[in-house]
């Protein structure tokens, strides 16, 4: 149960960090600490070099006592003071002892200068990488933040936008073209065109006789001749004979 239980709380410490998480300000931070290490890598290197240049100019103090004691131990011998030269020979004993442990040293002091040069090239290579590699990191995040919100704008004009109602309006606009369309067809079979076409002839004749009436006030034509007169000839007889006298 106790299992369980630990198993459970490290799910959710582990779900709320990596809720939190932004993998972007991480990098970016990570960047801020790496250019953070190369002052103190620097300040290091610099203690090193310092080491090293002290034990140089101790080095050079322990050879100006070699030449000076061994110069002292010669004037000795020379001038026949054997104790002099003895106690200066010891001296100069002492003073080879320290140069050769001094030199030890000095060699030592220099490697570790060496390594600590080779360290901060390698270092600065990586951290070189691993900046270029995490600003690289950066902007495509930024990218897709932006190709996200381009997304969601798109998809929303789909979704809510002009293509959810662009059928509807359409099918609206062809119901309206439809009905119009069948009440302009209904009106026009409504119309009486035979007694339309009646009239019009009628206009016509009445025309032509207007224009008959301005020709003859006009003299342009002759009166027409009384219906009376009109077909007015012999007088016809059916079985009888007028008798000539």
């Amino acid at each position: 149960m106790w299992q369980r239980f630990k198993r459970a709380m490290r799910s959710f410490a582990g779900f709320f960090v990596s809720s939190i998480e932004d993998p972007e300000l991480i990098l970016e931070q990570n960047i801020r600490d790496l250019n953070d290490q190369v002052p103190k890598m620097n300040e290091s290197i610099a203690m090193v070099r310092a080491n090293v240049t002290l034990l140089e100019k101790e080095n050079m103090k322990y050879q100006q006592d070699v030449r000076e004691l061994t110069a002292k131990v010669k004037a000795a011998i020379q001038a026949g003071r054997d104790d002099l030269a003895g106690t200066y020979a010891t001296k100069l004993q002492g003073e080879k002892e320290a140069l050769a442990r001094n030199q030890a040293q000095l060699d030592i002091a220099k490697q570790a200068y060496e390594k600590a040069l080779n360290v901060k090239k390698a270092f600065m290579r990586e951290k070189d990488r691993k900046t270029q590699e995490a600003m690289n990191a950066v902007r495509d995040a930024r990218r897709a933040k932006w190709q996200a919100k381009v997304a969601d704008t798109m998809e929303s004009f789909t979704v809510a936008g002009v293509d959810s109602t662009h059928d509807e309006m359409l099918r609206k606009v062809q119901e309206k073209t439809a009905i119009n369309e069948a009440r302009m067809q209904m009106a026009l079979e409504s119309v009486d065109h035979q007694a339309a076409a009646i009239e019009e002839e009628a206009e016509k004749i009445q025309g032509d006789e207007l224009v008959k009436q301005f020709k003859m006030e006009m003299g342009l034509m002759d009166s027409p001749a009384p219906v009376s007169d009109v077909g007015a000839g012999p007088e016809k007889t059916i079985g009888k004979k007028v008798e000539i006298k």
